[in-house]
């Protein structure tokens, strides 16, 4: 260091005609262009640390994030968080640079979901949406148009945020008789068609007539069962990721 700064300090002193300058002007002249030089590498160190910030928020900024938004089927009720199907789906996307957030609450209707929704599409900026939502309003009988009518909201709000919806269909028993039962079933792939989104047919295939794949309360799924539903929608999820280069 002290032979570089020597260097320094004789360039520095040097004359315009090359011959060396000697005494206070030399040593003036040497403070002055270390300043300089000074300055001018503290600005380098600036600009290289936003450069990497940059840099590192555009890579952030870059990866796909899945947003799952539904109730206690996707809330992994009864079960450690890492078994249910989010936490398995956010595993199967990894190695392709995808990232999955699971905002699901137990108990959600698609009320609670309409009025919760606009706030995590503007926390998460997901790039894709999975609307699991409407058991608990066929569970309570709750009209068939309310529930049509909020998740068509949160369709078109996903599809305003520019993201890809994916709506996972659900049924219920004919605890309100059949009519209600089929009007609801078919509500699903009715709006999927109209909004043009991927739809899963039914979240529960091949599991809901399987009672052994139920918790004690007949209304939760295991652990068993949670592959099974990763199963049913993963390739929704990945159809629509392929698609989000295209204009929702």
């Amino acid at each position: 260091m002290i032979g570089i700064l020597g260097q320094m300090q004789r360039v520095a002193a040097a004359r315009s005609d090359g011959t060396p300058e000697t005494g206070d002007g030399a040593q003036a002249r040497f403070e002055a262009r270390t300043r300089v030089w000074f300055r001018a590498g503290k600005r380098l160190a600036v600009l290289g640390a936003l450069f990497f910030a940059t840099g590192t928020a555009f890579a952030q900024a870059a990866k796909p994030t899945v947003l799952i938004f539904g109730d206690s089927l996707s809330a992994a009720y009864g079960l450690d968080a890492r078994q249910g199907w989010p936490a398995l789906l956010a595993e199967a996307l990894a190695p392709r640079g995808a990232a999955v957030v699971n905002a699901s609450i137990s108990g959600e209707t698609t009320q609670g979901g309409r009025e919760r929704l606009p706030a995590e599409l503007k926390r998460h900026q997901p790039r894709v949406v999975v609307i699991a939502l409407g058991g608990n309003d066929g569970l309570r009988g709750w009209p068939v148009a309310q529930t049509r009518a909020n998740l068509a909201a949160m369709v078109q709000a996903a599809k305003a945020a520019k993201a890809r919806v994916v709506l996972a269909g659900m049924q219920i028993p004919p605890n309100y008789g059949l009519d209600y039962a089929r009007d609801f079933q078919a509500l699903f792939a009715d709006l999927a068609k109209r909004e043009n989104v991927v739809l899963v047919p039914f979240l529960l295939e091949g599991i809901a007539e399987r009672f052994e794949l139920f918790q004690a309360d007949k209304i939760h799924p295991t652990a068993a069962a949670q592959p099974m539903i990763l199963k049913n929608v993963q390739p929704a999820v990945a159809r629509a990721l392929q698609s989000t280069g295209k204009a929702p």
